[in-house]
């Protein structure tokens, strides 16, 4: 494994000041916690958007910090959980008087250390609510869908939420835009190749040289089964087949649509894929409103790509239609 990096004491820190010496001008590191950055630009009388999670999914987290996206992130370890500390710290910097709306991927950890912030915050008289992200197909079935990993459907989820709270929501009715933007997101994910842990060295799972995992999650999880590498076409098909099931209940014909690398799964790669995304979905007879197709919720190098599918109603189009920008991410708001 080579790593360039100075020690494993640092990673985390090193990473963070190099990122807000690239961003200075929009972001800062919060003097209450070396592991909570914080966006500058702040709006009395709106609700605060405040996420995070373990750090090694660069860009996620704090790549979505910027104008009418998140306030503030708080980072964790390496794939670990943010602490209760840093999520007070993060709470309080993005409170700008309307309370602060808390938004993760849907692990126990998180879960865990997230509450314990939000009960922290209350001590301060800051009111917080907090909503688990759960958009992975594979780790649950339709029947438990609160019990879904979070992976790089939160993109799209907070997005909505942070155009809701931009554009004056209170906290209980971006809660409501969370809640129905999270029952609409849908990902699949498959891994080809390991990722590595720079401070162990160890991979994060194994395959053999013919193998993919199906289904696989973010930090290595097991998916739904080990299968040989197949062409794009008989992949996406059978990923794709999957995801379309979980669209069913919807009436609206009209999605939103995330091709993700996991890290080191070339641009090239992802087109292919997106390509025979777009080809089954509009034989499927819907309209896709606008593709993402990029790296934002990796897991170093690991190689493999997810699909999310999130279906829109009328609002939460709105909401998405709602210019934004970061350092990972850009929405210029188009006519219709």
């Amino acid at each position: 494994m080579k790593k360039i990096m100075n020690a494993a004491d640092t990673l985390v820190e090193d990473m963070l000041a190099g990122y807000v010496s690239a961003e200075h001008d929009r972001v800062a590191i919060s003097k209450e916690h070396p592991r909570v950055l914080y966006k500058k630009q702040k709006k009395t009388g709106k609700v605060g958007i405040v996420s995070g999670g373990g750090s090694g999914h660069e860009p996620l987290f704090f790549g979505l910090l910027g104008e009418n996206l998140v306030d503030s992130v708080a980072i964790g370890n390496l794939f670990a959980a943010p602490t209760p500390n840093a999520v007070l710290a993060a709470i309080k910097e993005a409170d700008q008087g309307a309370g602060v709306i808390c938004l993760f991927g849907n692990y126990a950890g998180d879960v865990l250390n997230f509450d314990m912030g939000v009960e922290l915050a209350d001590f301060e008289e800051i009111t917080a609510l907090n909503l688990p992200i759960a958009d992975d197909v594979a780790s649950a079935d339709q029947r438990h869908q609160s019990e879904r990993r979070g992976i790089a459907g939160d993109l799209f989820v907070l997005k909505e939420v942070a155009a809701a709270a931009a554009k004056g929501y209170s906290l209980e009715a971006c809660y409501q835009i969370g809640l129905a933007a999270n029952s609409r997101t849908f990902s699949l994910g498959v891994g080809i190749e390991p990722g590595t842990n720079p401070i162990n060295g160890k991979k994060n799972f194994e395959l053999a040289a013919n193998e993919i995992e199906f289904g696989l999650g973010i930090h290595g999880e097991p998916g739904i089964e080990k299968m040989p590498l197949v062409s794009a076409h008989k992949l996406v098909g059978k990923m794709m087949a999957r995801l379309l099931l979980e669209l069913q209940d919807y009436a609206e014909q009209e999605l939103l649509v995330c091709v993700n690398g996991l890290g080191a799964t070339t641009m090239m790669e992802l087109y292919i894929v997106n390509k025979e995304v777009s080809q089954l979905l509009q034989q499927a007879g819907y309209h896709v409103s606008d593709t993402v197709v990029d790296s934002i919720c990796t897991t170093q190098e690991m190689a493999g790509f997810s699909i999310t599918l999130h279906v829109l109603n009328e609002e939460l189009k709105e909401l998405y239609q709602m210019e934004a920008f970061s350092s990972c991410y850009f929405h210029k708001e188009v006519d219709q």
